[in-house]
C-alpha cells in the first residue's frame, strides 16, 4: 500500500511541473525551459542524495549507455515541453502515452525479447487510439501533435535502455546521471534561445525543479517497496491531475476524441503489462525488473 501511494504521488506531482512549463512556455523558449527543469532538478536531487542516498553513489558500471540513455530522455522533454507550449497538456500527455507500446515494438529488436501475436495487435491498436487523437485528414496535423508522439517515441527507447541498465546500475544513480546529461547538454545550446527571466520567472523555474525533484524521489521510494513492473499500471493516473490542472490554468478540457483515443491507448498498454507479468511467471522468472 505504501508504494502505491508513494507512486500515486509522484504522478499527481509531476503534472505541477507540466503546468509551470505550460504557463511559462507564453514568454520564455521552451528549450529554456527545458535547460531549467534539468538544471534546478540536479540542484534541488543533489543535496538530497548526498545526505540520504550517500551509499548507493557509486561509479557507473555503463557509462556510455547512461549517456544514451539521458540523451533519450532529453529529447523526450523537448518534444513534450514543445508540444505542451501549442497543444493542451491532456492532448500531448495521451500521445506521450504510446511509449509503452513503443517499448514492445522495439523489444525484439534491442533486447532480444520474443513478442508475440497479440502484443503485436496491442501495439497496432494503441497506434490506432493516437490516430483518434490526431485524426489526420478532419485536422490540421500540426507539429505539436507530432512532437507529442515524438515525446512517446523517445521515451520508448528510453525505458528499453532502462531495461538493460537495470542489472548493473542502481535506480538511483541512473536517475542522477540522467539529470546531469540532459542539464550539461542544454547548457551548451541554451545560450542561442535565451531570454532573461524575470526575478518571478526564476521562481517559477525553480519551483519547476522542486516538483520534478519531489516527483522523482516519491517514484524512488515507490521502487523500495514494489517492482516497477507492478506500479506500471499507475502510471496513466498522471492523466487525471493533467486535466484537472490543464482546464484550472488555461482552460483546456479534453474532447471526446482525446477521451476516446486516451482509452484506447491506455487498454493497450494495460493488456501489454499484464500480458507481460503472465508470461514472467509462466517462465517462472518473479525477479522482475527493478524499474
Amino acid at each position: 500500500m505504501k508504494a502505491i501511494i508513494l507512486n500515486l504521488s509522484a504522478w499527481a506531482l509531476l503534472p505541477f511541473m507540466d503546468a509551470i512549463a505550460k504557463y511559462l512556455s507564453a514568454e520564455l523558449s521552451f528549450f529554456q525551459i527545458t535547460w531549467a527543469r534539468y538544471f534546478f532538478t540536479v540542484v534541488w536531487t543533489l543535496p538530497l542524495m548526498y545526505f540520504f542516498f550517500k551509499e548507493t553513489l557509486t561509479f557507473s558500471q555503463n557509462l556510455k549507455l547512461q549517456i544514451i540513455r539521458g540523451l533519450t530522455l532529453f529529447f523526450a522533454n523537448i518534444c513534450f515541453f514543445y508540444s505542451i507550449s501549442i497543444i493542451s497538456m491532456a492532448k500531448a500527455l495521451t500521445l506521450a502515452f504510446v511509449a509503452p507500446l513503443i517499448t514492445t515494438a522495439l523489444s525484439p529488436f534491442f533486447l532480444k525479447e520474443k513478442v508475440g501475436l497479440r502484443r503485436w495487435a496491442a501495439v497496432i491498436v494503441g497506434f490506432i487510439g493516437s490516430l483518434i487523437v490526431i485524426r489526420p485528414g478532419y485536422l490540421d496535423v500540426n507539429l505539436a501533435t507530432i512532437a507529442g508522439l515524438g515525446t512517446g517515441f523517445f521515451y520508448g527507447i528510453y525505458l528499453v535502455i532502462t531495461r538493460k541498465l537495470h542489472s548493473t546500475d542502481s535506480p538511483l544513480l541512473t536517475l542522477l546521471l540522467t539529470g546531469v546529461v540532459g542539464a550539461i547538454i542544454a547548457s551548451f545550446f541554451v545560450p542561442v534561445v535565451w531570454i532573461s527571466p524575470t526575478f518571478n520567472q526564476w521562481l517559477w523555474l525553480g519551483l519547476m525543479g522542486i516538483f520534478a525533484c519531489l516527483g522523482h524521489i516519491c517514484l524512488i521510494y515507490s521502487l523500495k517497496y514494489a517492482h516497477a513492473s507492478k506500479l506500471a499500471p499507475f502510471g496513466y493516473f498522471e492523466i487525471i491531475p493533467n486535466i484537472i490542472l490543464g482546464y484550472l490554468i488555461f482552460s483546456d478540457f479534453p474532447d471526446i476524441w482525446t477521451f476516446a483515443g486516451l482509452s484506447v491507448i491506455c487498454l493497450s498498454g494495460y493488456y501489454v503489462f499484464r500480458r507481460e507479468l503472465s508470461l514472467s511467471y509462466i517462465k517462472g522468472n518473479k525477479n522482475l525488473p527493478k524499474y
